[in-house]
């Protein structure tokens, strides 16, 4: 290599890094809160919640004593809920097994739930200077375009060799400064799409630069096939106009979450008349009135899998008429705002039935 890797890296973030919160401190709660965040979100998505998150809960022993369903809420929209679940109990490990100290090391923050290879490495770095290689996405790219690499990041072989690397490539003197560096180069110079070879600091030494692969690199393995799922929500209206909420409890998405009474289908259902069987399991009344609010389906996409959603109005005189199982929840537009719920029904709830 005819260019000291680390260096340009460092020289470069030193001149180009972001202002974030979380770059400002040592603090290991701070820092792993900021990390967990990040999983799955960018940037300018998670700052708003990091720091509503440091508004509420500026400690561990804050976040340990809170209730679930108040950490839930707080999470609303930004998605994969088993963050917050993880996040949750993950606090009061800290606080019960460690006395509120974070663990120290690499391998001990491992034992931490919802703390992985990747997050493991950012607090021990950040926190502490362990000489530690983060491997992430942007990491991954950068690595796998600077030395040509095109076996797939996602398969057991290239996870080996690019943690490898990474460790070979890292500046042990300045561990947290290099990790900062490769990441942020990722994020804002060495993009997925159009990065800016142009005035990159490595282009002279960048494989995939001088071999015109920067759209083929990264190698990923293709990803199984999207699952469509259909859900019709049904939105039981009394004259007092409140509604029925219940909480998913099943190891699905959004577990833990509130959502309308919910009656999943193998397509979009032209009618409920469609679905009368299933809302025999849900209530026990004779004729309702019903009728269709969205006028088109609501598309909405996670990562394994797209959800078509429709929400069907069914207006009762009072829930008396109904024999409701015990975990239904009675609400108005004002306490449903209380309860975790999916952005999906966020957005229906906006757009629809619920005024402030």
């Amino acid at each position: 290599m005819n260019i000291d890797f680390s260096k340009l890296l460092i020289d470069w973030y030193l001149e180009n890094k972001r202002d974030l919160p979380w770059r400002k401190t040592k603090n290991p709660y701070r820092i792993w809160l900021s990390e967990i965040i990040l999983q799955q979100t960018q940037v300018k998505q998670g700052l708003p919640y990091y720091n509503r998150f440091l508004a509420n809960y500026d400690n561990v022993y804050a976040l340990a004593n809170a209730q679930e369903d108040d950490i839930m809420k707080l999470w609303q929209g930004l998605g994969y809920y088993s963050r917050a679940r993880n996040l949750h109990h993950a606090a009061k490990t800290v606080v019960n097994t460690y006395n509120g100290e974070f663990p120290k090391t690499y391998k001990e923050l491992l034992k931490l739930k919802g703390v992985g290879d990747y997050t493991a490495a950012a607090i021990a770095s950040f926190a502490y200077n362990e000489a530690v290689p983060v491997v992430d996405g942007n990491v991954y790219r950068v690595i796998s375009r600077f030395f040509g690499i095109d076996i797939p990041i996602n398969s057991t072989e290239g996870q080996k060799i690019f943690k490898e690397k990474a460790k070979i490539l890292l500046d042990k003197k300045r561990p947290a400064t290099h990790n900062q560096a490769i990441m942020e180069f990722g994020a804002l110079m060495c993009k997925p799409k159009s990065p800016d070879c142009l005035f990159c600091p490595l282009s002279s030494d960048c494989v995939a630069f001088q071999q015109n692969k920067i759209k083929e690199l990264p190698v990923k393995l293709k990803k199984l096939k999207r699952k469509k799922r259909y859900f019709n929500y049904l939105i039981f209206q009394s004259e007092d106009k409140k509604w029925l909420i219940r909480q998913r409890l099943q190891k699905d998405i959004w577990q833990k979450l509130f959502e309308f009474p919910l009656v999943e289908s193998k397509s979009t259902v032209s009618s409920l008349n469609d679905i009368s069987h299933e809302l025999m399991d849900i209530c026990a009344a004779d004729g309702p009135r019903f009728e269709r609010l969205n006028q088109e389906t609501y598309k909405h996409v996670l990562t394994h899998q797209d959800i078509y959603a429709d929400f069907w109005l069914i207006e009762i005189s009072n829930f008396n008429e109904f024999s409701i199982p015990e975990d239904y929840v009675a609400v108005d537009s004002q306490s449903i705002r209380k309860f975790a719920i999916p952005i999906l029904i966020d957005n229906f709830i906006n757009q629809h039935i619920l005024e402030d």
